[in-house]
């Protein structure tokens, strides 16, 4: 059973969703105000947040800023913003989904399940990955660099997993965003740009004197062995 958190004012939308969402075998928690839900994500850790951006004290891209300073639970923005550029900037800003306002329970359902398969990674055998000093566990979801843990978000270790399972293989930005973020592409692909940037800094390395990560101008990106001949 899955925890879920709803940060939602609208009444009319808050009630049936907390019902649907609850017969489909969630544990669903809601909040109505966003420094509520702030104060509800980090007491009660639900698994995944459901965040509405129209709240009435602040911002839901506000609080979802707030949340990122502090949190890597899972985030799907649900509003009637419908702008591609504020899709974008939610995304950019650590939204995991967006769904537009009037969407169904089912839908958001299904949204909620592939995001928590992707925070949690697939059971299984998924085998340890190492490129160099890299170490990446997918079962544990923890990865290393010459030893020292890295602290990533869901979104951070699911690009450099997918990177990682392709060592030396150029990756397009439509495949990360079809693959890792499950979104089409197409105007988005600054997503891609600011998430490999974070990325890079937590591994040390920037874009001007990369070790792993090579950008390929115009095709995508390479995760390499540090010193491999290119």
């Amino acid at each position: 059973m899955a925890r879920l958190l709803l940060i939602e004012d609208d009444l009319t939308i808050r009630t049936p969703l907390l019902r649907a969402l609850r017969e489909r075998g969630h544990a669903v928690a809601a909040a109505s105000t966003a420094l509520d839900g702030l104060r509800d994500a980090l007491d009660d850790r639900p698994d995944l947040v459901v965040l509405d951006l129209g709240l009435p004290d602040v911002d839901g891209g506000e609080l979802l800023r707030m949340l990122r300073a502090v949190s890597s639970v899972p985030v799907i923005v649900a509003t009637a913003r419908d702008d591609d550029a504020e899709i974008v900037r939610m995304l950019d800003a650590g939204a995991d989904d967006y769904l537009v306002k009037p969407f169904t329970a089912a839908q958001l359902d299904a949204r909620a399940r592939a995001v928590l398969r992707r925070s949690a990674g697939a059971p299984g055998t998924d085998p340890v990955l190492v490129v160099g000093g890299l170490r990446i566990d997918p079962r544990a979801r923890q990865v290393t660099l010459d030893g020292t843990p890295v602290e990533l978000t869901p979104r951070e270790f699911d690009l450099l997993h997918h990177l990682a399972g392709r060592p030396g293989q150029v990756v397009t930005k439509r495949e990360l965003l079809t693959e890792v973020w499950r979104i089409p592409y197409g105007g988005a692909d600054k997503t891609v740009d600011v998430h490999l940037s974070w990325l890079r800094r937590k591994l040390g390395e920037s874009a001007q004197d990369p070790r792993y990560l090579h950008t390929v101008r115009g095709v995508g990106v390479r995760l390499d062995t540090p010193g491999s001949a290119r």
